[in-house]
């Protein structure tokens, strides 16, 4: 054999191997998400551990309030948020951009919807906007319902509390998991009562209530809302092919909607998020483009074979 067949032999062999190399180091193999416990973080999570699993990578998830989210996102404890509301959520995020330790890499849900609402026969009856609440304090107890504390929604309710052009005087914020406001709003529904509590869109249970969102929430950050991919500073540079799908990772209300009743009905997140990708796999292509397996490999044909088509 010739010395430049040899090399030309050697060149085919490193290209061959390099094609199978691993496309981000050891350390990026286990990608740490946060979530903070609200139903459309869970979907959404599941669903890029769906991805994650199919691709070589495994998926760490630790259920942490926003401000430990964050925190933790700077200390380098999580790696990725999918939840970071905007703009509710900019007084939490805010610092940790400026001070650089947490990046705003992707905008993976618009459309969406935040603040007040009341029932419909509530608003039927004069309850339009935040000022009007003052006006029936006693029909609704003095209470606003939020959810777990430290969250966004309560802290801006407890602002709106307490400014006194808003006429809340002596109401209260009661604080509360998800799960537990909307049992306190189905019942109060159903027995046709008065009551004021934060929702959302998307979320398949608060779609089918019969509420109002109501008005006059200024610069609250209340209103309509975009939902956006924090990770800790640097992360993208260091796990870029793994970066590149979380930067991709981009989701409908419908799709949300879809999973998050799943979830609601006691189905698991990774599950839920399992099926509703079998039964829209086009919808990973996009998240695919730039992306391989752990390994190096085809990552269209590893979902592919994940998701059993």
């Amino acid at each position: 054999m010739t010395r430049k067949m040899t090399l030309t032999f050697a060149a085919i062999l490193l290209a061959g191997t390099a094609s199978v190399q691993a496309a981000d180091a050891e350390s990026c193999k286990n990608v740490r998400f946060a979530d903070v416990g609200w139903t459309d973080i869970q979907a959404t999570t599941a669903v890029a551990g769906v991805v994650l699993d199919a691709l070589g990578y495994s998926q760490e998830v630790q259920v942490l309030s926003v401000p430990v989210t964050y925190q933790s996102l700077k200390n380098e404890d999580m790696d990725v948020f999918l939840g970071n509301w905007m703009p509710s959520m900019a007084a939490d995020v805010q610092p940790f951009l400026d001070d650089g330790s947490v990046e705003t890499v992707a905008q993976n849900l618009d459309g969406a919807g935040y603040g007040l609402v009341v029932p419909t026969y509530a608003a039927e009856a004069g309850v339009k906007s935040l000022s009007d609440i003052g006006k029936f304090k006693d029909k609704f107890d003095g209470k606003i319902y939020g959810i777990e504390p430290g969250n966004d929604g309560n802290r801006i309710v407890l602002e709106m509390i307490a400014d006194p052009a808003n006429g809340l005087d002596g109401f209260e914020l009661v604080e509360s998991s998800e799960a537990g406001m909307l049992s306190q709003a189905e019942k109060a529904l159903k027995n046709e009562e008065w009551i004021a509590f934060l929702g959302w869109t998307p979320h398949p249970v608060m779609g089918e209530m019969s509420i109002a969102y109501l008005d006059g929430m200024g610069d609250s950050g209340f209103g309509a809302a975009t939902v956006h991919t924090n990770v800790r500073a640097g992360y993208t540079t260091e796990c870029p092919n793994v970066g590149t799908l979380i930067k991709n990772l981009s989701f409908s209300l419908s799709m949300e909607n879809q999973i998050m009743d799943a979830i609601l009905k006691g189905e698991d997140a990774n599950a839920a998020g399992l099926a509703w990708l079998k039964a829209n796999p086009d919808a990973v292509k996009p998240w695919l483009e730039g992306v391989t397996t752990f390994d190096g490999g085809d990552a269209a044909a590893a979902v592919t074979a994940k998701l059993g088509m």
